[in-house]
């Protein structure tokens, strides 16, 4: 399959590679820098443009771009671009956005998983998630997705944005309270590495048991006099302290 790439960024770098692997042609990639269209192309030995009007002809246009992005160039990539189908890689925006485009074969193709330019993907192992405009066009991109991953789910727009909900929660959530932790340490001097055994053995412990019954800590055994002392030791940190109590507070709700 001839696929275009729409985007540059974090998804595309990560992504573009593994679909070149798989057996797929990158007929361009385009950003709306060209020295970051040129950086990715580069890679994937395909030519550069920064004008969706110069996109090549193509069998697929997949975008992955920011959600305002889409929103805004959605009409132009499909403009004049016949019977091509179009997918985005987005968590939380519907599929229907390429029918009010004006596309007619269209559909998702987003793979929960955090992604950073330079690191390495063990794709067999990423869920993705797909969805189709109708049944012929799910085929085509659960084929397209089988080539990335072993772990092809169909799933509707609403459940995917629920989906990537549950996403922020567990990395986007969790890596800021990493954030914070590190914050914390640094004042004394203590480097954010000492936790690194609690971060793998509290992941490590998901893969076997329900999140609910893995929580440990202060909040979960009820233990108020813990609670009010990190309490005070937070005085200067009021932010952190509003965390801590209405998350202590999520755990126990006798805390209350």
């Amino acid at each position: 399959m001839r696929i275009a790439l729409i985007g540059s960024g974090r998804v595309a770098t990560c992504m573009g590679p593994q679909l070149k692997a798989a057996g797929h042609t990158i007929a361009c990639v385009y950003s709306r820098t060209m020295a970051n269209a040129l950086e990715l192309a580069d890679v994937l030995g395909a030519p550069a443009t920064d004008s969706l009007d110069n996109l090549p002809e193509a069998d697929a246009y997949l975008t992955m771009l920011t959600d305002d992005a889409l929103v805004r160039l959605a009409p132009a990539i499909v403009k004049g671009r016949g019977n091509a189908l179009f997918l985005h890689t987005a968590g939380s925006i519907p599929m229907d956005i390429w029918k009010d485009a004006g596309a007619s074969r269209y559909g998702v193709l987003y793979a929960m998983q955090t992604f950073s330019k330079g690191a390495q993907i063990d794709w067999p192992q990423v869920p993705v998630f797909v969805e189709g405009c109708n049944a012929t066009e799910l085929e085509t991109i659960i084929h397209l997705a089988s080539g990335l991953s072993k772990k092809v789910s169909p799933l509707s727009s609403t459940g995917r944005k629920k989906l990537h909900i549950a996403a922020v929660f567990a990395c986007n959530f969790a890596n800021r309270m990493y954030a914070i932790s590190e914050d914390l340490l640094t004042t004394e001097g203590v480097p954010f590495s000492v936790m690194l055994p609690l971060v793998r053995e509290t992941a490590r412990k998901v893969e076997t048991m329900s999140p609910l019954d893995a929580q440990t800590g202060p909040a979960v055994r009820g233990d108020r006099k813990v609670i009010d002392e990190h309490l005070a030791l937070l005085k200067d940190y009021p932010e952190y302290a509003q965390l801590y109590r209405l998350i202590s507070t999520d755990i126990n709700k006798d805390l209350k």
